[in-house]
């Protein structure tokens, strides 16, 4: 089996620096023609954006790739960073959602602008180019889109309220829209990946010892499987980095069921508190309809029990 991306267009933003560029350098490697977003910036001491450099350094490869310096935070923006791959290359048929800030601090200290910022950006920042780009997926009959979360979210870190809020936001909005996605052959699937980039080192998050294991090309490498034709996984969350790869899912405890003719007090719910927590025999729901059929079963089966 080879994985190639010959015909296919891609969108990536936040593609100027660490995951992105790493993705758009890959996915590229692969036949992919490029779109890569960014916001035009300028460093010192630069004479181009990063994102321009991407773009460049991708060119000189032998790839093909051009710049959008739409604001993905801002849905015109975002439907004309959609609108750039369809002017320039005639479809969009991968969307990979990376972008990413952080601002982080303990809740008390953090402003309200901190807040919306870090949402904005990694939230809304992936629903509106998903939302811009899934009518031409839908028509096409075919789309691959993967979006980023953190282990951040999933799991919770010290100072990062308002990420791990966008972060779990994003699992939220892939969990619907793989229902809504699968029957036109449109697959979301989510990474929550774990690299050495510009964004994570600033915020040293990770132990200098592992700067070397932690690439972000092991990231890369997921990312070009899920957008493959290959890839046939939808609404599934990926722990990736340093050569690590794992499936996430959100479990549920089997639980308890109390007399139905009667409200259990919070003291019966007390007393029996660490049986409702007990993880062992937990479940995975692949939709709303499938826990509340399961509800429904288990409901029944403890009625004839009693």
């Amino acid at each position: 089996m080879t994985i190639d991306f010959k015909n296919k267009v891609a969108v990536i933003t936040g593609a100027g620096r660490g995951l992105g560029k790493t993705h758009a350098h890959y996915l590229s490697s692969r036949g992919a023609r490029i779109v890569v977003n960014d916001l035009d910036t300028i460093r010192e001491g630069d004479t181009v954006s990063p994102a321009q450099k991407v773009v460049d350094d991708v060119i000189k490869a032998g790839g093909d790739a051009v710049l959008d310096t739409h604001d993905i935070t801002d849905y015109e923006g975002a439907q004309q960073v959609i609108g750039t791959a369809i002017d320039q290359f005639g479809s969009c048929d991968i969307l990979v959602c990376n972008a990413g800030i952080i601002r982080d601090k303990t809740l008390t200290k953090m402003t309200v602008e901190e807040i919306e910022d870090v949402i904005n950006v990694h939230l809304f920042g992936s629903i509106y180019p998903v939302k811009s780009a899934y009518p031409f997926m839908k028509k096409a009959e075919y789309g691959r889109i993967v979006m980023t979360t953190s282990a951040s979210g999933l799991y919770g870190n010290f100072g990062q309220t308002n990420y791990s809020a966008a972060k779990m936001g994003i699992v939220g909005f892939m969990n619907a829209l793989k229902l809504e996605g699968q029957k036109y052959n449109v697959l979301v699937n989510t990474i929550a990946p774990l690299a050495v980039t510009p964004m994570a080192s600033s915020a040293g998050v990770f132990p200098k010892d592992l700067n070397g294991s932690l690439k972000p090309e092991w990231v890369s490498s997921l990312v070009a499987y899920l957008c493959s034709d290959q890839c046939q996984s939808t609404g599934d969350i990926f722990s990736v980095g340093g050569g690590y790869y794992a499936r996430v899912q959100m479990q549920e405890s089997p639980g308890l069921y109390f007399d139905s003719e009667n409200i259990a007090s919070s003291e019966e719910i007390a007393s029996r508190f660490d049986e409702i927590c007990d993880m062992k025999g937990s479940r995975h729901f692949s939709d709303l309809m499938h826990f509340i059929q399961d509800l429904s079963d288990r409901r029944i089966e403890n009625r004839d029990i009693d």
